[in-house]
């Protein structure tokens, strides 16, 4: 069969303008979903309590959806807002797939549930963050804190530099550091996850995140160590321009790396071995789905590129030194501002185009999903 062929048009009406526009549609889109489908699609709701406000003061939640049996035997799970601001890109593509069940246009296949996160970091959603409330990066925190925490020896050696206040230095130090020992030591070193400094970027903290403990109650109370799992979590910001990569962090010739590579296709890349534009990193939401998962179940990161990583760094770089100084001089209403500007800016770009193709291709990765968990 083919992946699709949807006539309902790409919409990018349905991305929001703000966390809170994003958990409106993605309710009302669910609501209009559950009236079309009336009881052949069961659906349950539920809303997990965040710390914190929205600068507007709202009080925070992270959305969760169980559409299909309760007691089917495969899940498709689909993620929205781990880093927070790539939430804007993640509400719309469940609203989209909400309108696409509506009409008909997409059908679970039997046996096969669907469970959606959105916001699951609505702390960075809400402000135009990548991390949460406490400063910790939720895709680093998925470590066992009962164990001594891993060392990022390359981050120890430039931390000093990404607090500099003079860019030129900073950009000298974080080139030669670049030059000595090459491109992907240099990525790691910056995003691959830090234990040791609460102020500074890809924070893995020293605890659970609210995030976190929102992933363990999900895959307890809905029993997903029991059930075939094909997860996907969308980010944005990394790699080529409107390109929508499918990564995949299991290790090498393991039974999920073979069922993402298969279900997937050649398009499907490990950073393991180097075929990724995202590096290995410590700390992962997947790692936490890889240890409850059985042989016939894949997690991967569907990451749609913007504007490369040097732009991701720096623009990531220079918020964290503002919000790490806040403790000695607050910021102005207005820096705040114009900061989620920049990073609204990298991680969802206002263009039609670049909001379309998130949907063309979701489309094709969630449809490759149902279809991988509906063989028999």
């Amino acid at each position: 069969m083919p992946l699709f062929s949807y006539p309902l048009p790409l919409h990018t009406g349905l991305f929001p303008a703000s966390w809170a526009t994003g958990c409106a549609s993605w309710r009302a889109e669910l609501d209009a979903l559950r009236s079309a489908c009336k009881q052949s699609i069961p659906v349950d709701i539920r809303e997990f309590p965040a710390p914190g406000n929205s600068p507007e003061g709202e009080a925070l939640f992270t959305q969760c959806a169980w559409l299909g049996p309760a007691d089917a035997a495969a899940v498709v799970v689909l993620i929205a807002g781990t880093h927070g601001v790539e939430g804007y890109a993640g509400s719309g593509v469940q609203c989209d797939l909400w309108r696409l069940l509506a009409a008909g246009q997409l059908a679970l296949p039997s046996g096969v549930a669907l469970l959606a996160v959105n916001g699951l970091n609505p702390w960075g959603y809400a402000w135009n963050r990548r991390c949460d409330g406490e400063g910790i990066d939720v895709n680093r925190n998925f470590v066992d804190f009962d164990q001594p925490l891993p060392a990022n020896r390359g981050y120890d050696e430039l931390r000093e530099a990404f607090f500099l206040d003079d860019p030129a230095e900073s950009s000298r130090r974080l080139k030669a550091f670049r030059d000595r020992y090459g491109q992907t030591a240099y990525e790691i070193a910056v995003s691959g996850g830090q234990f040791s400094d609460p102020l500074g970027p890809f924070y893995g903290g020293t605890g659970k995140s609210h995030s976190r403990r929102v992933v363990e109650t999900l895959m307890a109370d809905y029993a997903l160590a029991q059930r075939r799992l094909a997860v996907i979590d969308v980010h944005t910001g990394l790699g080529p321009y409107g390109h929508g990569e499918i990564i995949c962090d299991h290790p090498a010739g393991s039974p999920g790396a073979k069922a993402a590579k298969h279900w997937y296709g050649p398009s499907c890349t490990l950073p393991e071995q180097g075929e990724s534009s995202s590096v290995p990193k410590l700390g992962l939401l997947d790692y936490a789905w890889h240890r409850i998962m059985g042989a016939d179940s894949c997690f991967v990161t569907l990451e749609f590129g913007t504007l490369g990583t040097d732009n991701l760094f720096s623009v990531l770089l220079e918020e964290n030194r503002a919000w790490a100084g806040r403790g000695k001089s607050a910021m102005s209403e207005q820096q705040r501002l114009r900061l989620a500007g920049c990073m609204a800016a990298h991680f969802f770009p206002a263009d039609a185009l670049w909001r379309e193709t998130v949907l063309f291709r979701s489309r094709q990765v969630i449809t490759q999903a149902f279809n991988a968990l509906g063989e028999v």
